[in-house]
């Protein structure tokens, strides 16, 4: 930056504390970071139909089938090309990295992340990949988020804050759905409802669906009207979908975390290319449906054209028999999962907010075919367990209940529906939580003890850094050295009251605290025969650097009832932590947080 652009950052800066408060300010950034939020995800979306309007070409059509093959492979081999000899960083999914930034970054996201997921997401959706565009849209936002806030130098919280203001605005911008970007960021992102968050997440919100109608029009992506009421005496048909979008649901993460366990274990990125690559066009080849975002047959499945959703196949079956059409229908949903994860695993940049609404509009309908023509008179609104099945999945595979209720209810511009939403998303995220206990997004964070929630006192202590409460001034001793060495070089240089002994590879073996040698520190005649290996006792409990998480270590003060714990990084001695020293760095965060 030129020293000219410092200089006048500086004055507004100055100008900005002698006339602006604080609050008005975050207004004004919430604002800002909407309209920029807004506009990554139009142009996120436009590239994306660019791309894909290119093979939407006459000269294609006698080609359409090897396309399907051809085409994904394409987009994950330019988006390989692009990371390995441009970026030359890593691309995360962009909720789970953006949740991880907020925990353990302190809000920090570096800047390529603004236009990292903006080039590769479109190649690997446009070129046909099985992917969404919600989740690179939040990555997006929440990178300028994240670095408007650190160009005006707001604190800690205020950038977490906007952060969240970031991603409703990727939400509403998308779906055009403000309310439902509101409770999103809430949910996913566990920010305080209260009037300090609430007021920037309404700016942002609004901020970015103007921005959407402005530079996209009133079109949206999911076109849908209420035609079909609610029914009283539909409700166990819709408490059986609540069932199976649970199962569903609880199928798609499994299936997620699998088939991810299985891609990393090759290390090269170009072996993982070549088999997600194939397999991703081999299941694009046999089911057309799971090219790309899958807008189309959601919508189509909203209106009740179930030929022109299923549309082309290899196959030559016979779309007027409905339990071939059933068939089809479920085998797409089953696929879904699979052809999501698998361009995942082969390298591809996308998200998996779309896909799990193709499951449910999927699954929904062909439950509701089902129903209607099992024999027993009975008749339900497929279209309404389309959009109903969209929540369910929601639900259960993104454990966000009340995202999906007011999503799926902004999208039918009502509330007639409310009813069935709550039903279904209930159970449906019930039954999954119990079977898998976070979502995708969180699922790897929880298992470090990264994830921010909505219990203020866990993350306080997650926020907090290690670092900063591990002490290292500590006289380290051998369990060789005698009595008489110890007093002399340990014990008479140290104002602590307490020394770690670690053997010749620097590995931890115990401690010798001043109470295990006061009885005998003058006893001359025991100075060259008692050693230190003679005193020294075994910690009840150790910390591990590299794997226990701040709430971890706590519990493990509360559990061993010691002051003072031995900390190991790389199976060697690092330090030590007092338990005063980490109540003290807990209260100073917890002020911040609170104030």
């Amino acid at each position: 930056m030129p020293f000219s652009t410092k200089n006048l950052l500086r004055q507004f800066l100055i100008w900005k504390y002698k006339h602006i408060s604080e609050r008005q300010f975050v207004y004004i950034l919430s604002i800002l970071i909407g309209f920029l939020s807004g506009m990554g995800t139009v142009i996120l979306k436009n590239l994306t139909y660019f791309i894909r309007s290119l093979f939407d070409l006459d000269i294609f059509k006698d080609s359409e089938s090897a396309l399907y093959f051809v085409l994904p492979i394409i987009g994950l081999l330019l988006v390989y090309i692009i990371k390995q000899t441009w970026l030359k960083k890593h691309i995360g999914h962009g909720i789970s990295s953006t949740l991880h930034a907020i925990s353990k970054l302190n809000g920090i996201i570096p800047r390529y992340n603004i236009y990292a997921s903006l080039i590769t997401a479109p190649l690997t959706a446009g070129f046909g990949g099985s992917v969404g565009l919600q989740g690179p849209a939040v990555s997006i936002g929440a990178a300028l988020g994240s670095n408007t806030a650190q160009l005006f130098h707001m604190n800690t919280k205020t950038r977490m804050l906007l952060i969240g203001c970031a991603a409703a605005g990727a939400m509403a911008s998308m779906f055009k759905a403000p309310l439902a970007a509101i409770v999103f960021a809430v949910e996913i992102f566990s920010l305080d409802i209260a009037f300090v968050s609430l007021v920037p997440l309404l700016l942002a919100s609004i901020s970015a669906v103007v921005t959407s109608y402005l530079f996209l029009g009133t079109d949206v992506l999911l076109n849908f009207k209420l035609i079909e009421q609610f029914m009283v005496e539909d409700i166990p048909f819709y408490i059986l979908l609540g069932l199976v979008t649970a199962l569903a649901s609880i199928y798609f993460s499994k299936v997620f975390f699998a088939i991810t366990a299985f891609f990393k274990q090759f290390e090269s990125r170009a072996l993982r290319l070549l088999i997600g690559g194939v397999a991703i066009g081999t299941m694009l080849f046999f089911i057309p449906q799971l090219y790309g975002e899958g807008y189309g047959l959601m919508n189509n499945l909203l209106k009740g054209d179930h030929i022109t959703a299923i549309g082309h196949t290899p196959f030559n079956v016979d779309l007027s028999n409905i339990w071939i059409v059933i068939i089809l229908l479920l085998g797409i949903s089953a696929f879904k999962a699979i052809a999501m994860t698998t361009t995942f695993g082969a390298g591809g940049v996308g998200g998996i907010f779309i896909p799990t609404l193709v499951m449910g509009s999927t699954l929904g309908h062909a439950c509701a075919k089902i129903i209607n023509n099992i024999g027993f008179g009975f008749h339900v609104s497929e279209t309404n367990f389309t959009l109903i099945g969209m929540t369910g999945l929601m639900a259960g595979v993104l454990h966000a209940p009340l995202t999906a209720i007011f999503l799926i209810a902004e999208i039918t511009s009502g509330y007639e529906l409310f009813v069935p939403l709550m039903i279904v998303s209930a159970i449906s995220f019930a039954i999954t939580k119990h079977y898998v206990s976070h979502s995708i997004y969180t699922m790897r964070l929880a298992e470090r003890g990264e994830l921010m929630t909505h219990d203020k006192d866990k993350n306080v202590l997650m926020v907090l850094d290690i670092d900063k409460v591990i002490e290292k001034n500590f006289i380290i001793l051998k369990p060789d050295m005698k009595l008489g060495h110890i007093l002399k070089n340990a014990v008479s240089k140290s104002s602590r009251n307490h020394f770690p002994v670690v053997n010749d590879n620097h590995e931890f073996l115990g401690s010798l605290r001043l109470d295990d040698i006061r009885h005998i520190m003058f006893d001359i005649d025991k100075y060259d025969t008692v050693t230190v290996s003679n005193l020294m006792q075994v910690p009840v409990s150790l910390i591990d650097y590299d794997k226990d998480s701040m709430n971890v270590i706590m519990d493990k003060f509360k559990t061993s009832g010691a002051w003072n714990l031995p900390v190991i990084k790389d199976e060697k001695y690092y330090g030590y932590i007092s338990k005063s020293k980490l109540l003290t760095a807990y209260r100073h965060q917890l002020i911040e947080f609170t104030s």
